[in-house]
């Protein structure tokens, strides 16, 4: 679709740190560093800017084990947003999802849970049956929602990744890799309730009951390292120990993926090691919060005159500390066409972030409500009120 440049959109000049770049002596500095030594493969990178600061076999297929349940736990999210699931709704468990093996919180077929009670037991316990009693709610079974699993995969742009079960069991062509890993984490924290659930370090489900269960974070970093909120590990016999993590500190939020470690301790040193990295070099400058109006559209035949136009995500630069200042400049682009209806979230432009000429980002920019085409009645009105100020 072509596009163009809004006449009045916002252009302004900054000044800031330039963006972290692996060209040239950053390269070799980076391909130097000693991280994530234990780990088959392993990356680093910021959730704003989605640089990457660290990464090691960042493209080799491994098994993820529960990290899957990444993946997981996105179309879940997404569904809340849209209203599709609502966290106080009740979902009966079905006799395949409470005969899940492996990791599990031990739910019976036939008995009632809460989504939320099942979203902590998926994000905190790596319930293998919480994950299959959501998918079977979402999409019928367990296959249908694996499918809209392979379908995001495709929708994100991956070519790494396939997905045979949403639990992260073993099976025959289930796989993934650090770097895609990342994309999904930085994708799933675009909704930032889920780390309500996956910073907890301990909970109960059923409290009181007979059949009480007590909950404890397979993620031990939430208790260990300041800052960490998240995100899922994984572990079976052939993928070894795996962490997908986040922390955020000083309005930066840091994405780190290790995959293949020995032992879980090799596992969380390497996670440990990337973020100490992340810190102590880099920080961030926030441009725009997520859900910013960026601009309005106005006079189009829409049933609301004015449509704010609003950032998808937040919007950061990042860089080196100490690095000297320069010019970060920032445009609006949006369709040349605007179609009725939208759905909030429906992309109306792009903003883009340029140091020079050279881009470093480009957000979407969305409507932030429902756009519904204007009835017949409120077109004659705005058509009878232009007349009469013409007059």
């Amino acid at each position: 679709m072509k596009k163009y440049i809004l006449m009045s959109s916002l252009m302004f000049t900054l000044l800031f740190a330039t963006t972290f770049s692996v060209d040239g002596e950053e390269k070799k500095q980076k391909e130097s560093l000693s991280l994530a030594k234990d780990a088959k493969s392993a990356i680093l990178i910021e959730q704003d800017t989605g640089k990457v600061m660290f990464n090691k076999n960042e493209h080799e297929k491994l098994p993820p084990a529960s990290m899957t349940k990444v993946m997981t736990l996105l179309l879940i999210m997404e569904a809340i947003d849209k209203g599709e699931l609502k966290k106080d709704e009740m979902i009966r468990i079905s006799e395949r999802a409470a005969s899940m093996g492996g990791s599990q919180i031990f739910l019976e077929a036939g008995e009632e849970m809460s989504v939320n009670d099942l979203l902590k037991g998926i994000a905190i316990a790596s319930g293998n049956d919480a994950s299959v009693a959501l998918a079977e709610r979402l999409a019928g079974s367990e296959e249908e929602f694996v499918k809209k699993m392979n379908e995001k995969v495709k929708e994100l742009n991956l070519k790494n990744t396939h997905f045979q079960n949403t639990s992260g069991l073993p099976a025959k062509k289930h796989y993934s890799t650090s770097y895609d890993m990342a994309i999904i984490a930085k994708e799933l924290l675009k909704y930032e309730s889920i780390t309500d659930y996956t910073s907890i370090y301990e909970d109960y489900l059923r409290k009181g009951k007979e059949n009480e269960f007590w909950l404890v974070n397979t993620n031990k970093l939430v208790k260990s390292y300041p800052s960490v909120d998240g995100l899922k590990t994984g572990y079976t016999n052939e993928a070894k120990y795996c962490l997908t993590a986040t922390a955020k500190k000083d309005d930066m939020r840091i994405i780190a993926v290790a995959m293949g470690a020995e032992t879980t301790k090799k596992r969380n040193n390497a996670i440990s090691e990337m973020l100490d990295y992340a810190y102590n070099h880099f920080e961030t400058e926030k441009l725009y919060e997520k859900g910013k109006t960026i601009t309005t559209i106005k006079d189009i035949k829409a049933e609301n005159k004015n449509i704010d136009i609003v950032t998808s995500d937040s919007v950061s630069t990042l860089h080196r500390k100490g690095q000297s200042k320069e010019n970060i400049t920032t445009s609006t682009v949006l369709n040349d066409e605007i179609n009725l209806p939208m759905k909030k979230g429906d992309q109306a432009g792009t903003l883009i972030v340029k140091k020079g000429d050279k881009v470093l980002s480009e957000t979407p920019l969305v409507v932030n409500q429902e756009v519904k085409p204007a009835s017949y009645l409120t077109l004659l009105k705005r058509s009878m009120q232009s007349m009469a100020k013409n007059r």
